[in-house]
């Protein structure tokens, strides 16, 4: 009898780390998948917006008359908002290259779980003001790789008008999920963009700040 328990048991323990190794396969073949038809999605929309965004040029400079009020501009300048350009529902602020990694994919107006899905998002933040935050899942062909990126290496950011904004990583770390404010403001006269994505574990964010180069 105790023999039947323990050949029973044995069964038992096969069929259950059968079905887990099963379960794993099955995830890592389905997030497999995901992060490729998430790749191939961002690359059809890139293609669409490359072919929208006009060819950049530089404005004219103004001349200006004997009676104009050099002051009053200053007094009505205001900090330009962000274009953008709707492709299929979804409303679309440029797109964001990476050199080093080879990647180059367009980024979503605004941030939510289908979104990211599909491409990088505004996390918040406006380029104009020097502030901008860029989140996206860790699909190899979106943030996945970008812990690899090194002090230096070049973000490209171009917005609607066509205009390039060149930007020079000046440090990769590590913070909690739980660290929205520090996401958000920490330090933020050192950085003037940043890129984050979540670990494997999804408990930290890979957090990328980036300021802008002179070049």
């Amino acid at each position: 009898m105790k023999s039947k328990n323990i050949k029973a048991a044995r069964i038992a323990c096969f069929i259950l780390g059968t079905a887990l190794l099963m379960s794993a396969l099955f995830l890592v073949i389905h997030n497999v998948l995901e992060d490729r038809s998430g790749g191939e999605e961002a690359r059809e929309i890139l293609d669409v917006l490359k072919d929208e965004i006009p060819e950049y040029t530089e404005p004219e400079t103004m001349q200006l008359s004997e009676n104009y009020d050099l002051y009053a501009e200053y007094e009505e300048e205001t900090i330009p908002t962000m274009e953008y350009l709707e492709i299929d529902g979804n409303v679309y602020i440029g797109y964001i290259s990476i050199p080093a990694l080879e990647i180059e994919l367009p980024v979503l107006s605004e941030w939510s779980y289908p979104n990211l899905k599909i491409s990088p998002c505004r996390y918040v933040g406006n380029l104009y003001e020097n502030n901008l935050i860029i989140c996206a899942h860790n699909y190899q062909t979106h943030f996945g790789r970008i812990n690899g990126l090194h002090t230096n290496d070049i973000i490209i950011f171009t917005d609607m008008s066509g205009k390039s904004h060149d930007f020079a990583v000046t440090e990769i770390v590590q913070l909690p999920g739980t660290a929205v404010e520090d996401m958000k403001f920490g330090d933020a006269e050192n950085w003037d963009l940043t890129l984050f994505t979540c670990t494997l574990s999804g408990q930290s964010r890979v957090t990328v700040r980036a300021v802008k180069s002179d070049e």
